[in-house]
């Protein structure tokens, strides 16, 4: 298996690519090794994709849950793993450069964190806090012997607060915190994502997947985007094909899902088969 050094320079090196490149998000041993299988060259993990296979909602699971299955998930492949650490699990700065050099020492080369809160009443950090809690992250993983890749995110689209203005400013303040790759979440029009592309000179991170968001990789690409995530999306759909298969059984009193569903033998193909 590479060693993070090596992980880490191929994943920043993806980053400067003339084209962008898809990081897919699995939530699980499997689909990890099934994305690795397709010839994906990093993945990064999903904080609700995860949630969900603990019966959980997202931002349920705590961070020693989430750096274990973090450790899963880079060992399950050789392909660089990008965590996604939510707001950096602290309410301190000392907590939050703890959580980025645990994350490391799990075997990420790279982790997002966001400027969200996690409360009702003010779902987005202040901007002087957000960047504070950026920089501590930035420092921390500036201290590794090996350039570990972090994302910034701003969340404001997520929260209804749709404040494009706002979002560029707070991209560009956590540029200047040191943050090698910025995002901003829930963008979905041509004019928005290029308006972000334009005002950064970081790699941007769109996040792709949800109804309506319909731009292909080239398209994407034309616009100078750099790396392509979907975020919890191919977990809902796995999980969106098991409702309508519990659904059809249960009202229906009828199988015929199983006419979609994954062969036996392909999954023992993709997988490896049974130990003999």
């Amino acid at each position: 298996m590479p060693m993070p050094t090596q992980k880490a320079h191929l994943f920043q090196s993806l980053h400067h690519a003339p084209r962008a490149f898809i990081i897919p998000n699995p939530w699980d041993i499997g689909t990890a090794k099934l994305l690795a299988g397709m010839g994906f060259q990093a993945l990064a993990t999903t904080s609700a994709g995860y949630a969900y296979t603990r019966g959980l909602s997202d931002y349920q699971v705590d961070r020693d849950q989430m750096l274990a299955h973090v450790k899963a998930l880079a060992e399950a492949t050789d392909l660089p793993v990008s965590a996604d650490m939510e707001s950096g699990y602290a309410d301190t700065l000392e907590g939050i450069a703890e959580t980025y050099r645990l994350t490391a020492q799990a075997g990420a080369v790279g982790a997002s964190i966001e400027d969200a809160t996690g409360r009702v009443d003010a779902p987005i950090f202040d901007l002087a806090e957000a960047v504070d809690r950026v920089t501590a992250a930035v420092e921390a993983v500036r201290a590794l012997p090996y350039p570990f890749t972090l994302t910034a995110r701003a969340e404001n689209h997520l929260h209804g607060r749709d404040d494009l203005k706002d979002t560029i400013r707070r991209l560009q303040a956590y540029q200047e915190a040191g943050a090698d790759v910025l995002y901003a979440p829930g963008l979905r029009t041509r004019e928005e994502i290029q308006a972000v592309v334009s005002a950064v000179d970081r790699p941007v991170n769109v996040l792709m997947g949800s109804p309506g968001m319909n731009f292909t990789l080239d398209e994407l690409s034309g616009m100078g985007v750099k790396r392509i995530s979907v975020g919890s999306a191919l977990g809902r759909a796995a999980f969106g094909a098991f409702l309508r298969a519990g659904r059809e059984m249960a009202e229906r009193g009828t199988f015929t899902f199983g006419e979609d569903a994954v062969s036996y033998a392909d999954m023992a193909r993709l997988l490896g088969p049974r130990p003999s």
